[in-house]
């Protein structure tokens, strides 16, 4: 929600108090130290006020920034996990851009939700190489046609993989057996294998037939901002 947007939510509740006669614009300006033109003004949207002026009407009014939002917004933006049943933890199905630049998965971003054995999910070892513990853990992501064929045959276009966001190092996680990772690339995100060459990501596709990527590491960036997280589980569907 926008700050104009706020502002007209904040003139609605004042105008309602002073129609029900629980204020008027007079008694509003003495309890901010306004001018009595100055909440006139903004009352019949002649003026806006700052953020200072805001935050004082909202104080002597015993309002918070909370009242002036559209609950309907408030829901849509809420971050959610059902509660988990039984055996099982819900994990949620979201587009590629929100898994790599979303610690948090919000209502209006949720695609599906598929439930995983919670003794299977405790198994996976974490392995951060940059801070996570602000970002959901597990999420999955469908892999699209170009993905799926680049990384065929272990994975398939429209396979679902299952994402560990707190695996974000280099480290194998099975000896003799490479990592796929979700890798951040521009505003989504593509499954590879990874190195470091150097300054240098390398993404590596399976399928010979497919031509190797590079991601430069930005300056002030290591090589951790770009890794998603760690392919876990893949379900394709036959």
């Amino acid at each position: 929600m926008k700050f104009k947007a706020l502002q007209e939510n904040l003139r609605k509740a004042l105008w309602a108090r002073i129609d029900a006669g629980e204020l008027t614009g007079l008694r509003l300006a003495e309890q901010t130290g306004f001018q009595q033109a100055h909440i006139s003004n903004f009352l019949n949207r002649k003026r806006s006020l700052s953020l200072t002026g805001m935050d004082k009407v909202l104080t002597v009014q015993h309002m918070s920034v909370l009242d002036l939002l559209d609950p309907q917004e408030i829901n849509k933006r809420a971050s959610i996990l059902p509660p988990a049943e039984d055996d099982f933890e819900n994990v949620l199905l979201v587009e590629g851009a929100i898994a790599a630049g979303e610690p948090l998965v919000t209502n209006e971003n949720v695609k599906d939700i598929l439930k995983f054995k919670k003794t299977f999910l405790k198994r996976l070892r974490p392995d951060p190489a940059s801070p996570r513990d602000d970002w959901r853990r597990f999420v999955l992501v469908k892999v699209d046609a170009r993905d799926g064929m680049s990384m065929y045959p272990r994975l398939l276009p429209g396979a679902t993989v299952l994402i560990d966001r707190h695996y974000n190092s280099l480290k194998p996680y099975h000896r003799s057996e490479q990592n796929m990772y979700a890798v951040r690339k521009g505003d989504a995100c593509t499954v590879k294998y990874v190195e470091q060459v150097g300054n240098n990501l390398v993404l590596r596709p399976q399928n010979p037939s497919y031509p190797v990527d590079l991601i430069e590491v930005e300056e002030g960036k290591t090589f951790a901002d770009y890794l998603v997280g760690r392919v876990c589980h893949v379900a394709i569907e036959t």
